[in-house]
């Protein structure tokens, strides 16, 4: 670590690193004023595909933490340019929120249940039986199958819920076709979003709390990786990993300093 660069662009997750269960986080305020005080390139994260950037925005600022939309950098969006590099104006048939539709619009791709090029599986609130089987029906008949991130289960209020990548399994048990996953732990989410502020791996650091994901996208997009434990990773869950953070603290509180 001493070999490194000094980090000038900040990865920063958002569920369990800036806020819990709806919550902002101790030291979180404090740590995204001091990036925007310092004109330094940063954006936050998210594995869910349900809200904009603008949406998450105005969320975050309800609980006192200013992001602009500018930073904010969803699966849903890096799903969206990740298919407009692959197929620009394609179609897809989509399971999923505004987050993920309003994305694709944007890339100019048409919605359609019309033999289209894609089956897209992102976060709902509702996951619907026959929207699944039309998307099962879809990927027997030659759709390709594209997920927004691999995550099983995602936070709420009461408790854990099934997520993206739960529902994934189910399509691929009846189809036998797996999904390529655009999200986290996937670097091309991390370069996708290192690429939009203007940032290089070697000057930059991925903050997260889950060793799966955030941890593990940050390493091999090729940054440095700090670990809180203020969301679902425990200590003793460290080691069971193949592969470590650059450091690990108690939260966000902790890295103000090294801004």
């Amino acid at each position: 670590m001493a070999d490194r660069k000094p980090i000038e662009s900040w990865l920063t997750d958002m569920d369990g690193v800036l806020i819990h269960e709806g919550v902002p986080i101790p030291g979180a305020e404090d740590f995204l004023k001091k990036l925007r005080d310092s004109g330094r390139p940063f954006l936050v994260l998210t594995n869910n595909s349900i809200y904009t950037a603008r949406d998450l925005h105005a969320r975050l600022r309800r609980m006192g933490l200013d992001v602009p939309a500018e930073n904010i950098w969803t699966s849903a969006l890096a799903t969206a340019q990740f298919l407009n590099d692959q197929r620009p104006g394609g179609s897809a048939y989509v399971i999923g929120e505004a987050g993920l539709t309003t994305a694709l619009h944007e890339v100019g791709y048409v919605l359609t249940d019309h033999e289209p090029d894609f089956v897209i599986l992102g976060e709902t609130r509702t996951y619907s039986f026959e929207a699944m089987t039309k998307a099962v029906r879809l990927i027997n008949d030659g759709a390709r199958f594209i997920a927004t991130n691999p995550d099983n289960v995602g936070p709420s209020t009461e408790g854990a819920l099934p997520a993206t990548g739960s529902v994934a399994a189910l399509i691929t048990a009846a189809t036998g076709r797996k999904p390529y996953f655009v999200g986290k732990p996937n670097p091309l989410m991390m370069r996708a979003g290192l690429n939009a502020i203007g940032a290089h791996s070697e000057t930059s650091a991925m903050i997260g709390d889950r060793m799966d994901t955030d941890v593990l996208a940050g390493l091999e997009a090729g940054m440095r990786t700090f670990l809180v434990l203020s969301g679902v990773t425990q200590p003793q869950d460290v080691d069971r990993y193949p592969f470590r953070p650059s450091q690990t603290v108690d939260s966000i509180a902790d890295l103000v300093d090294l801004i």
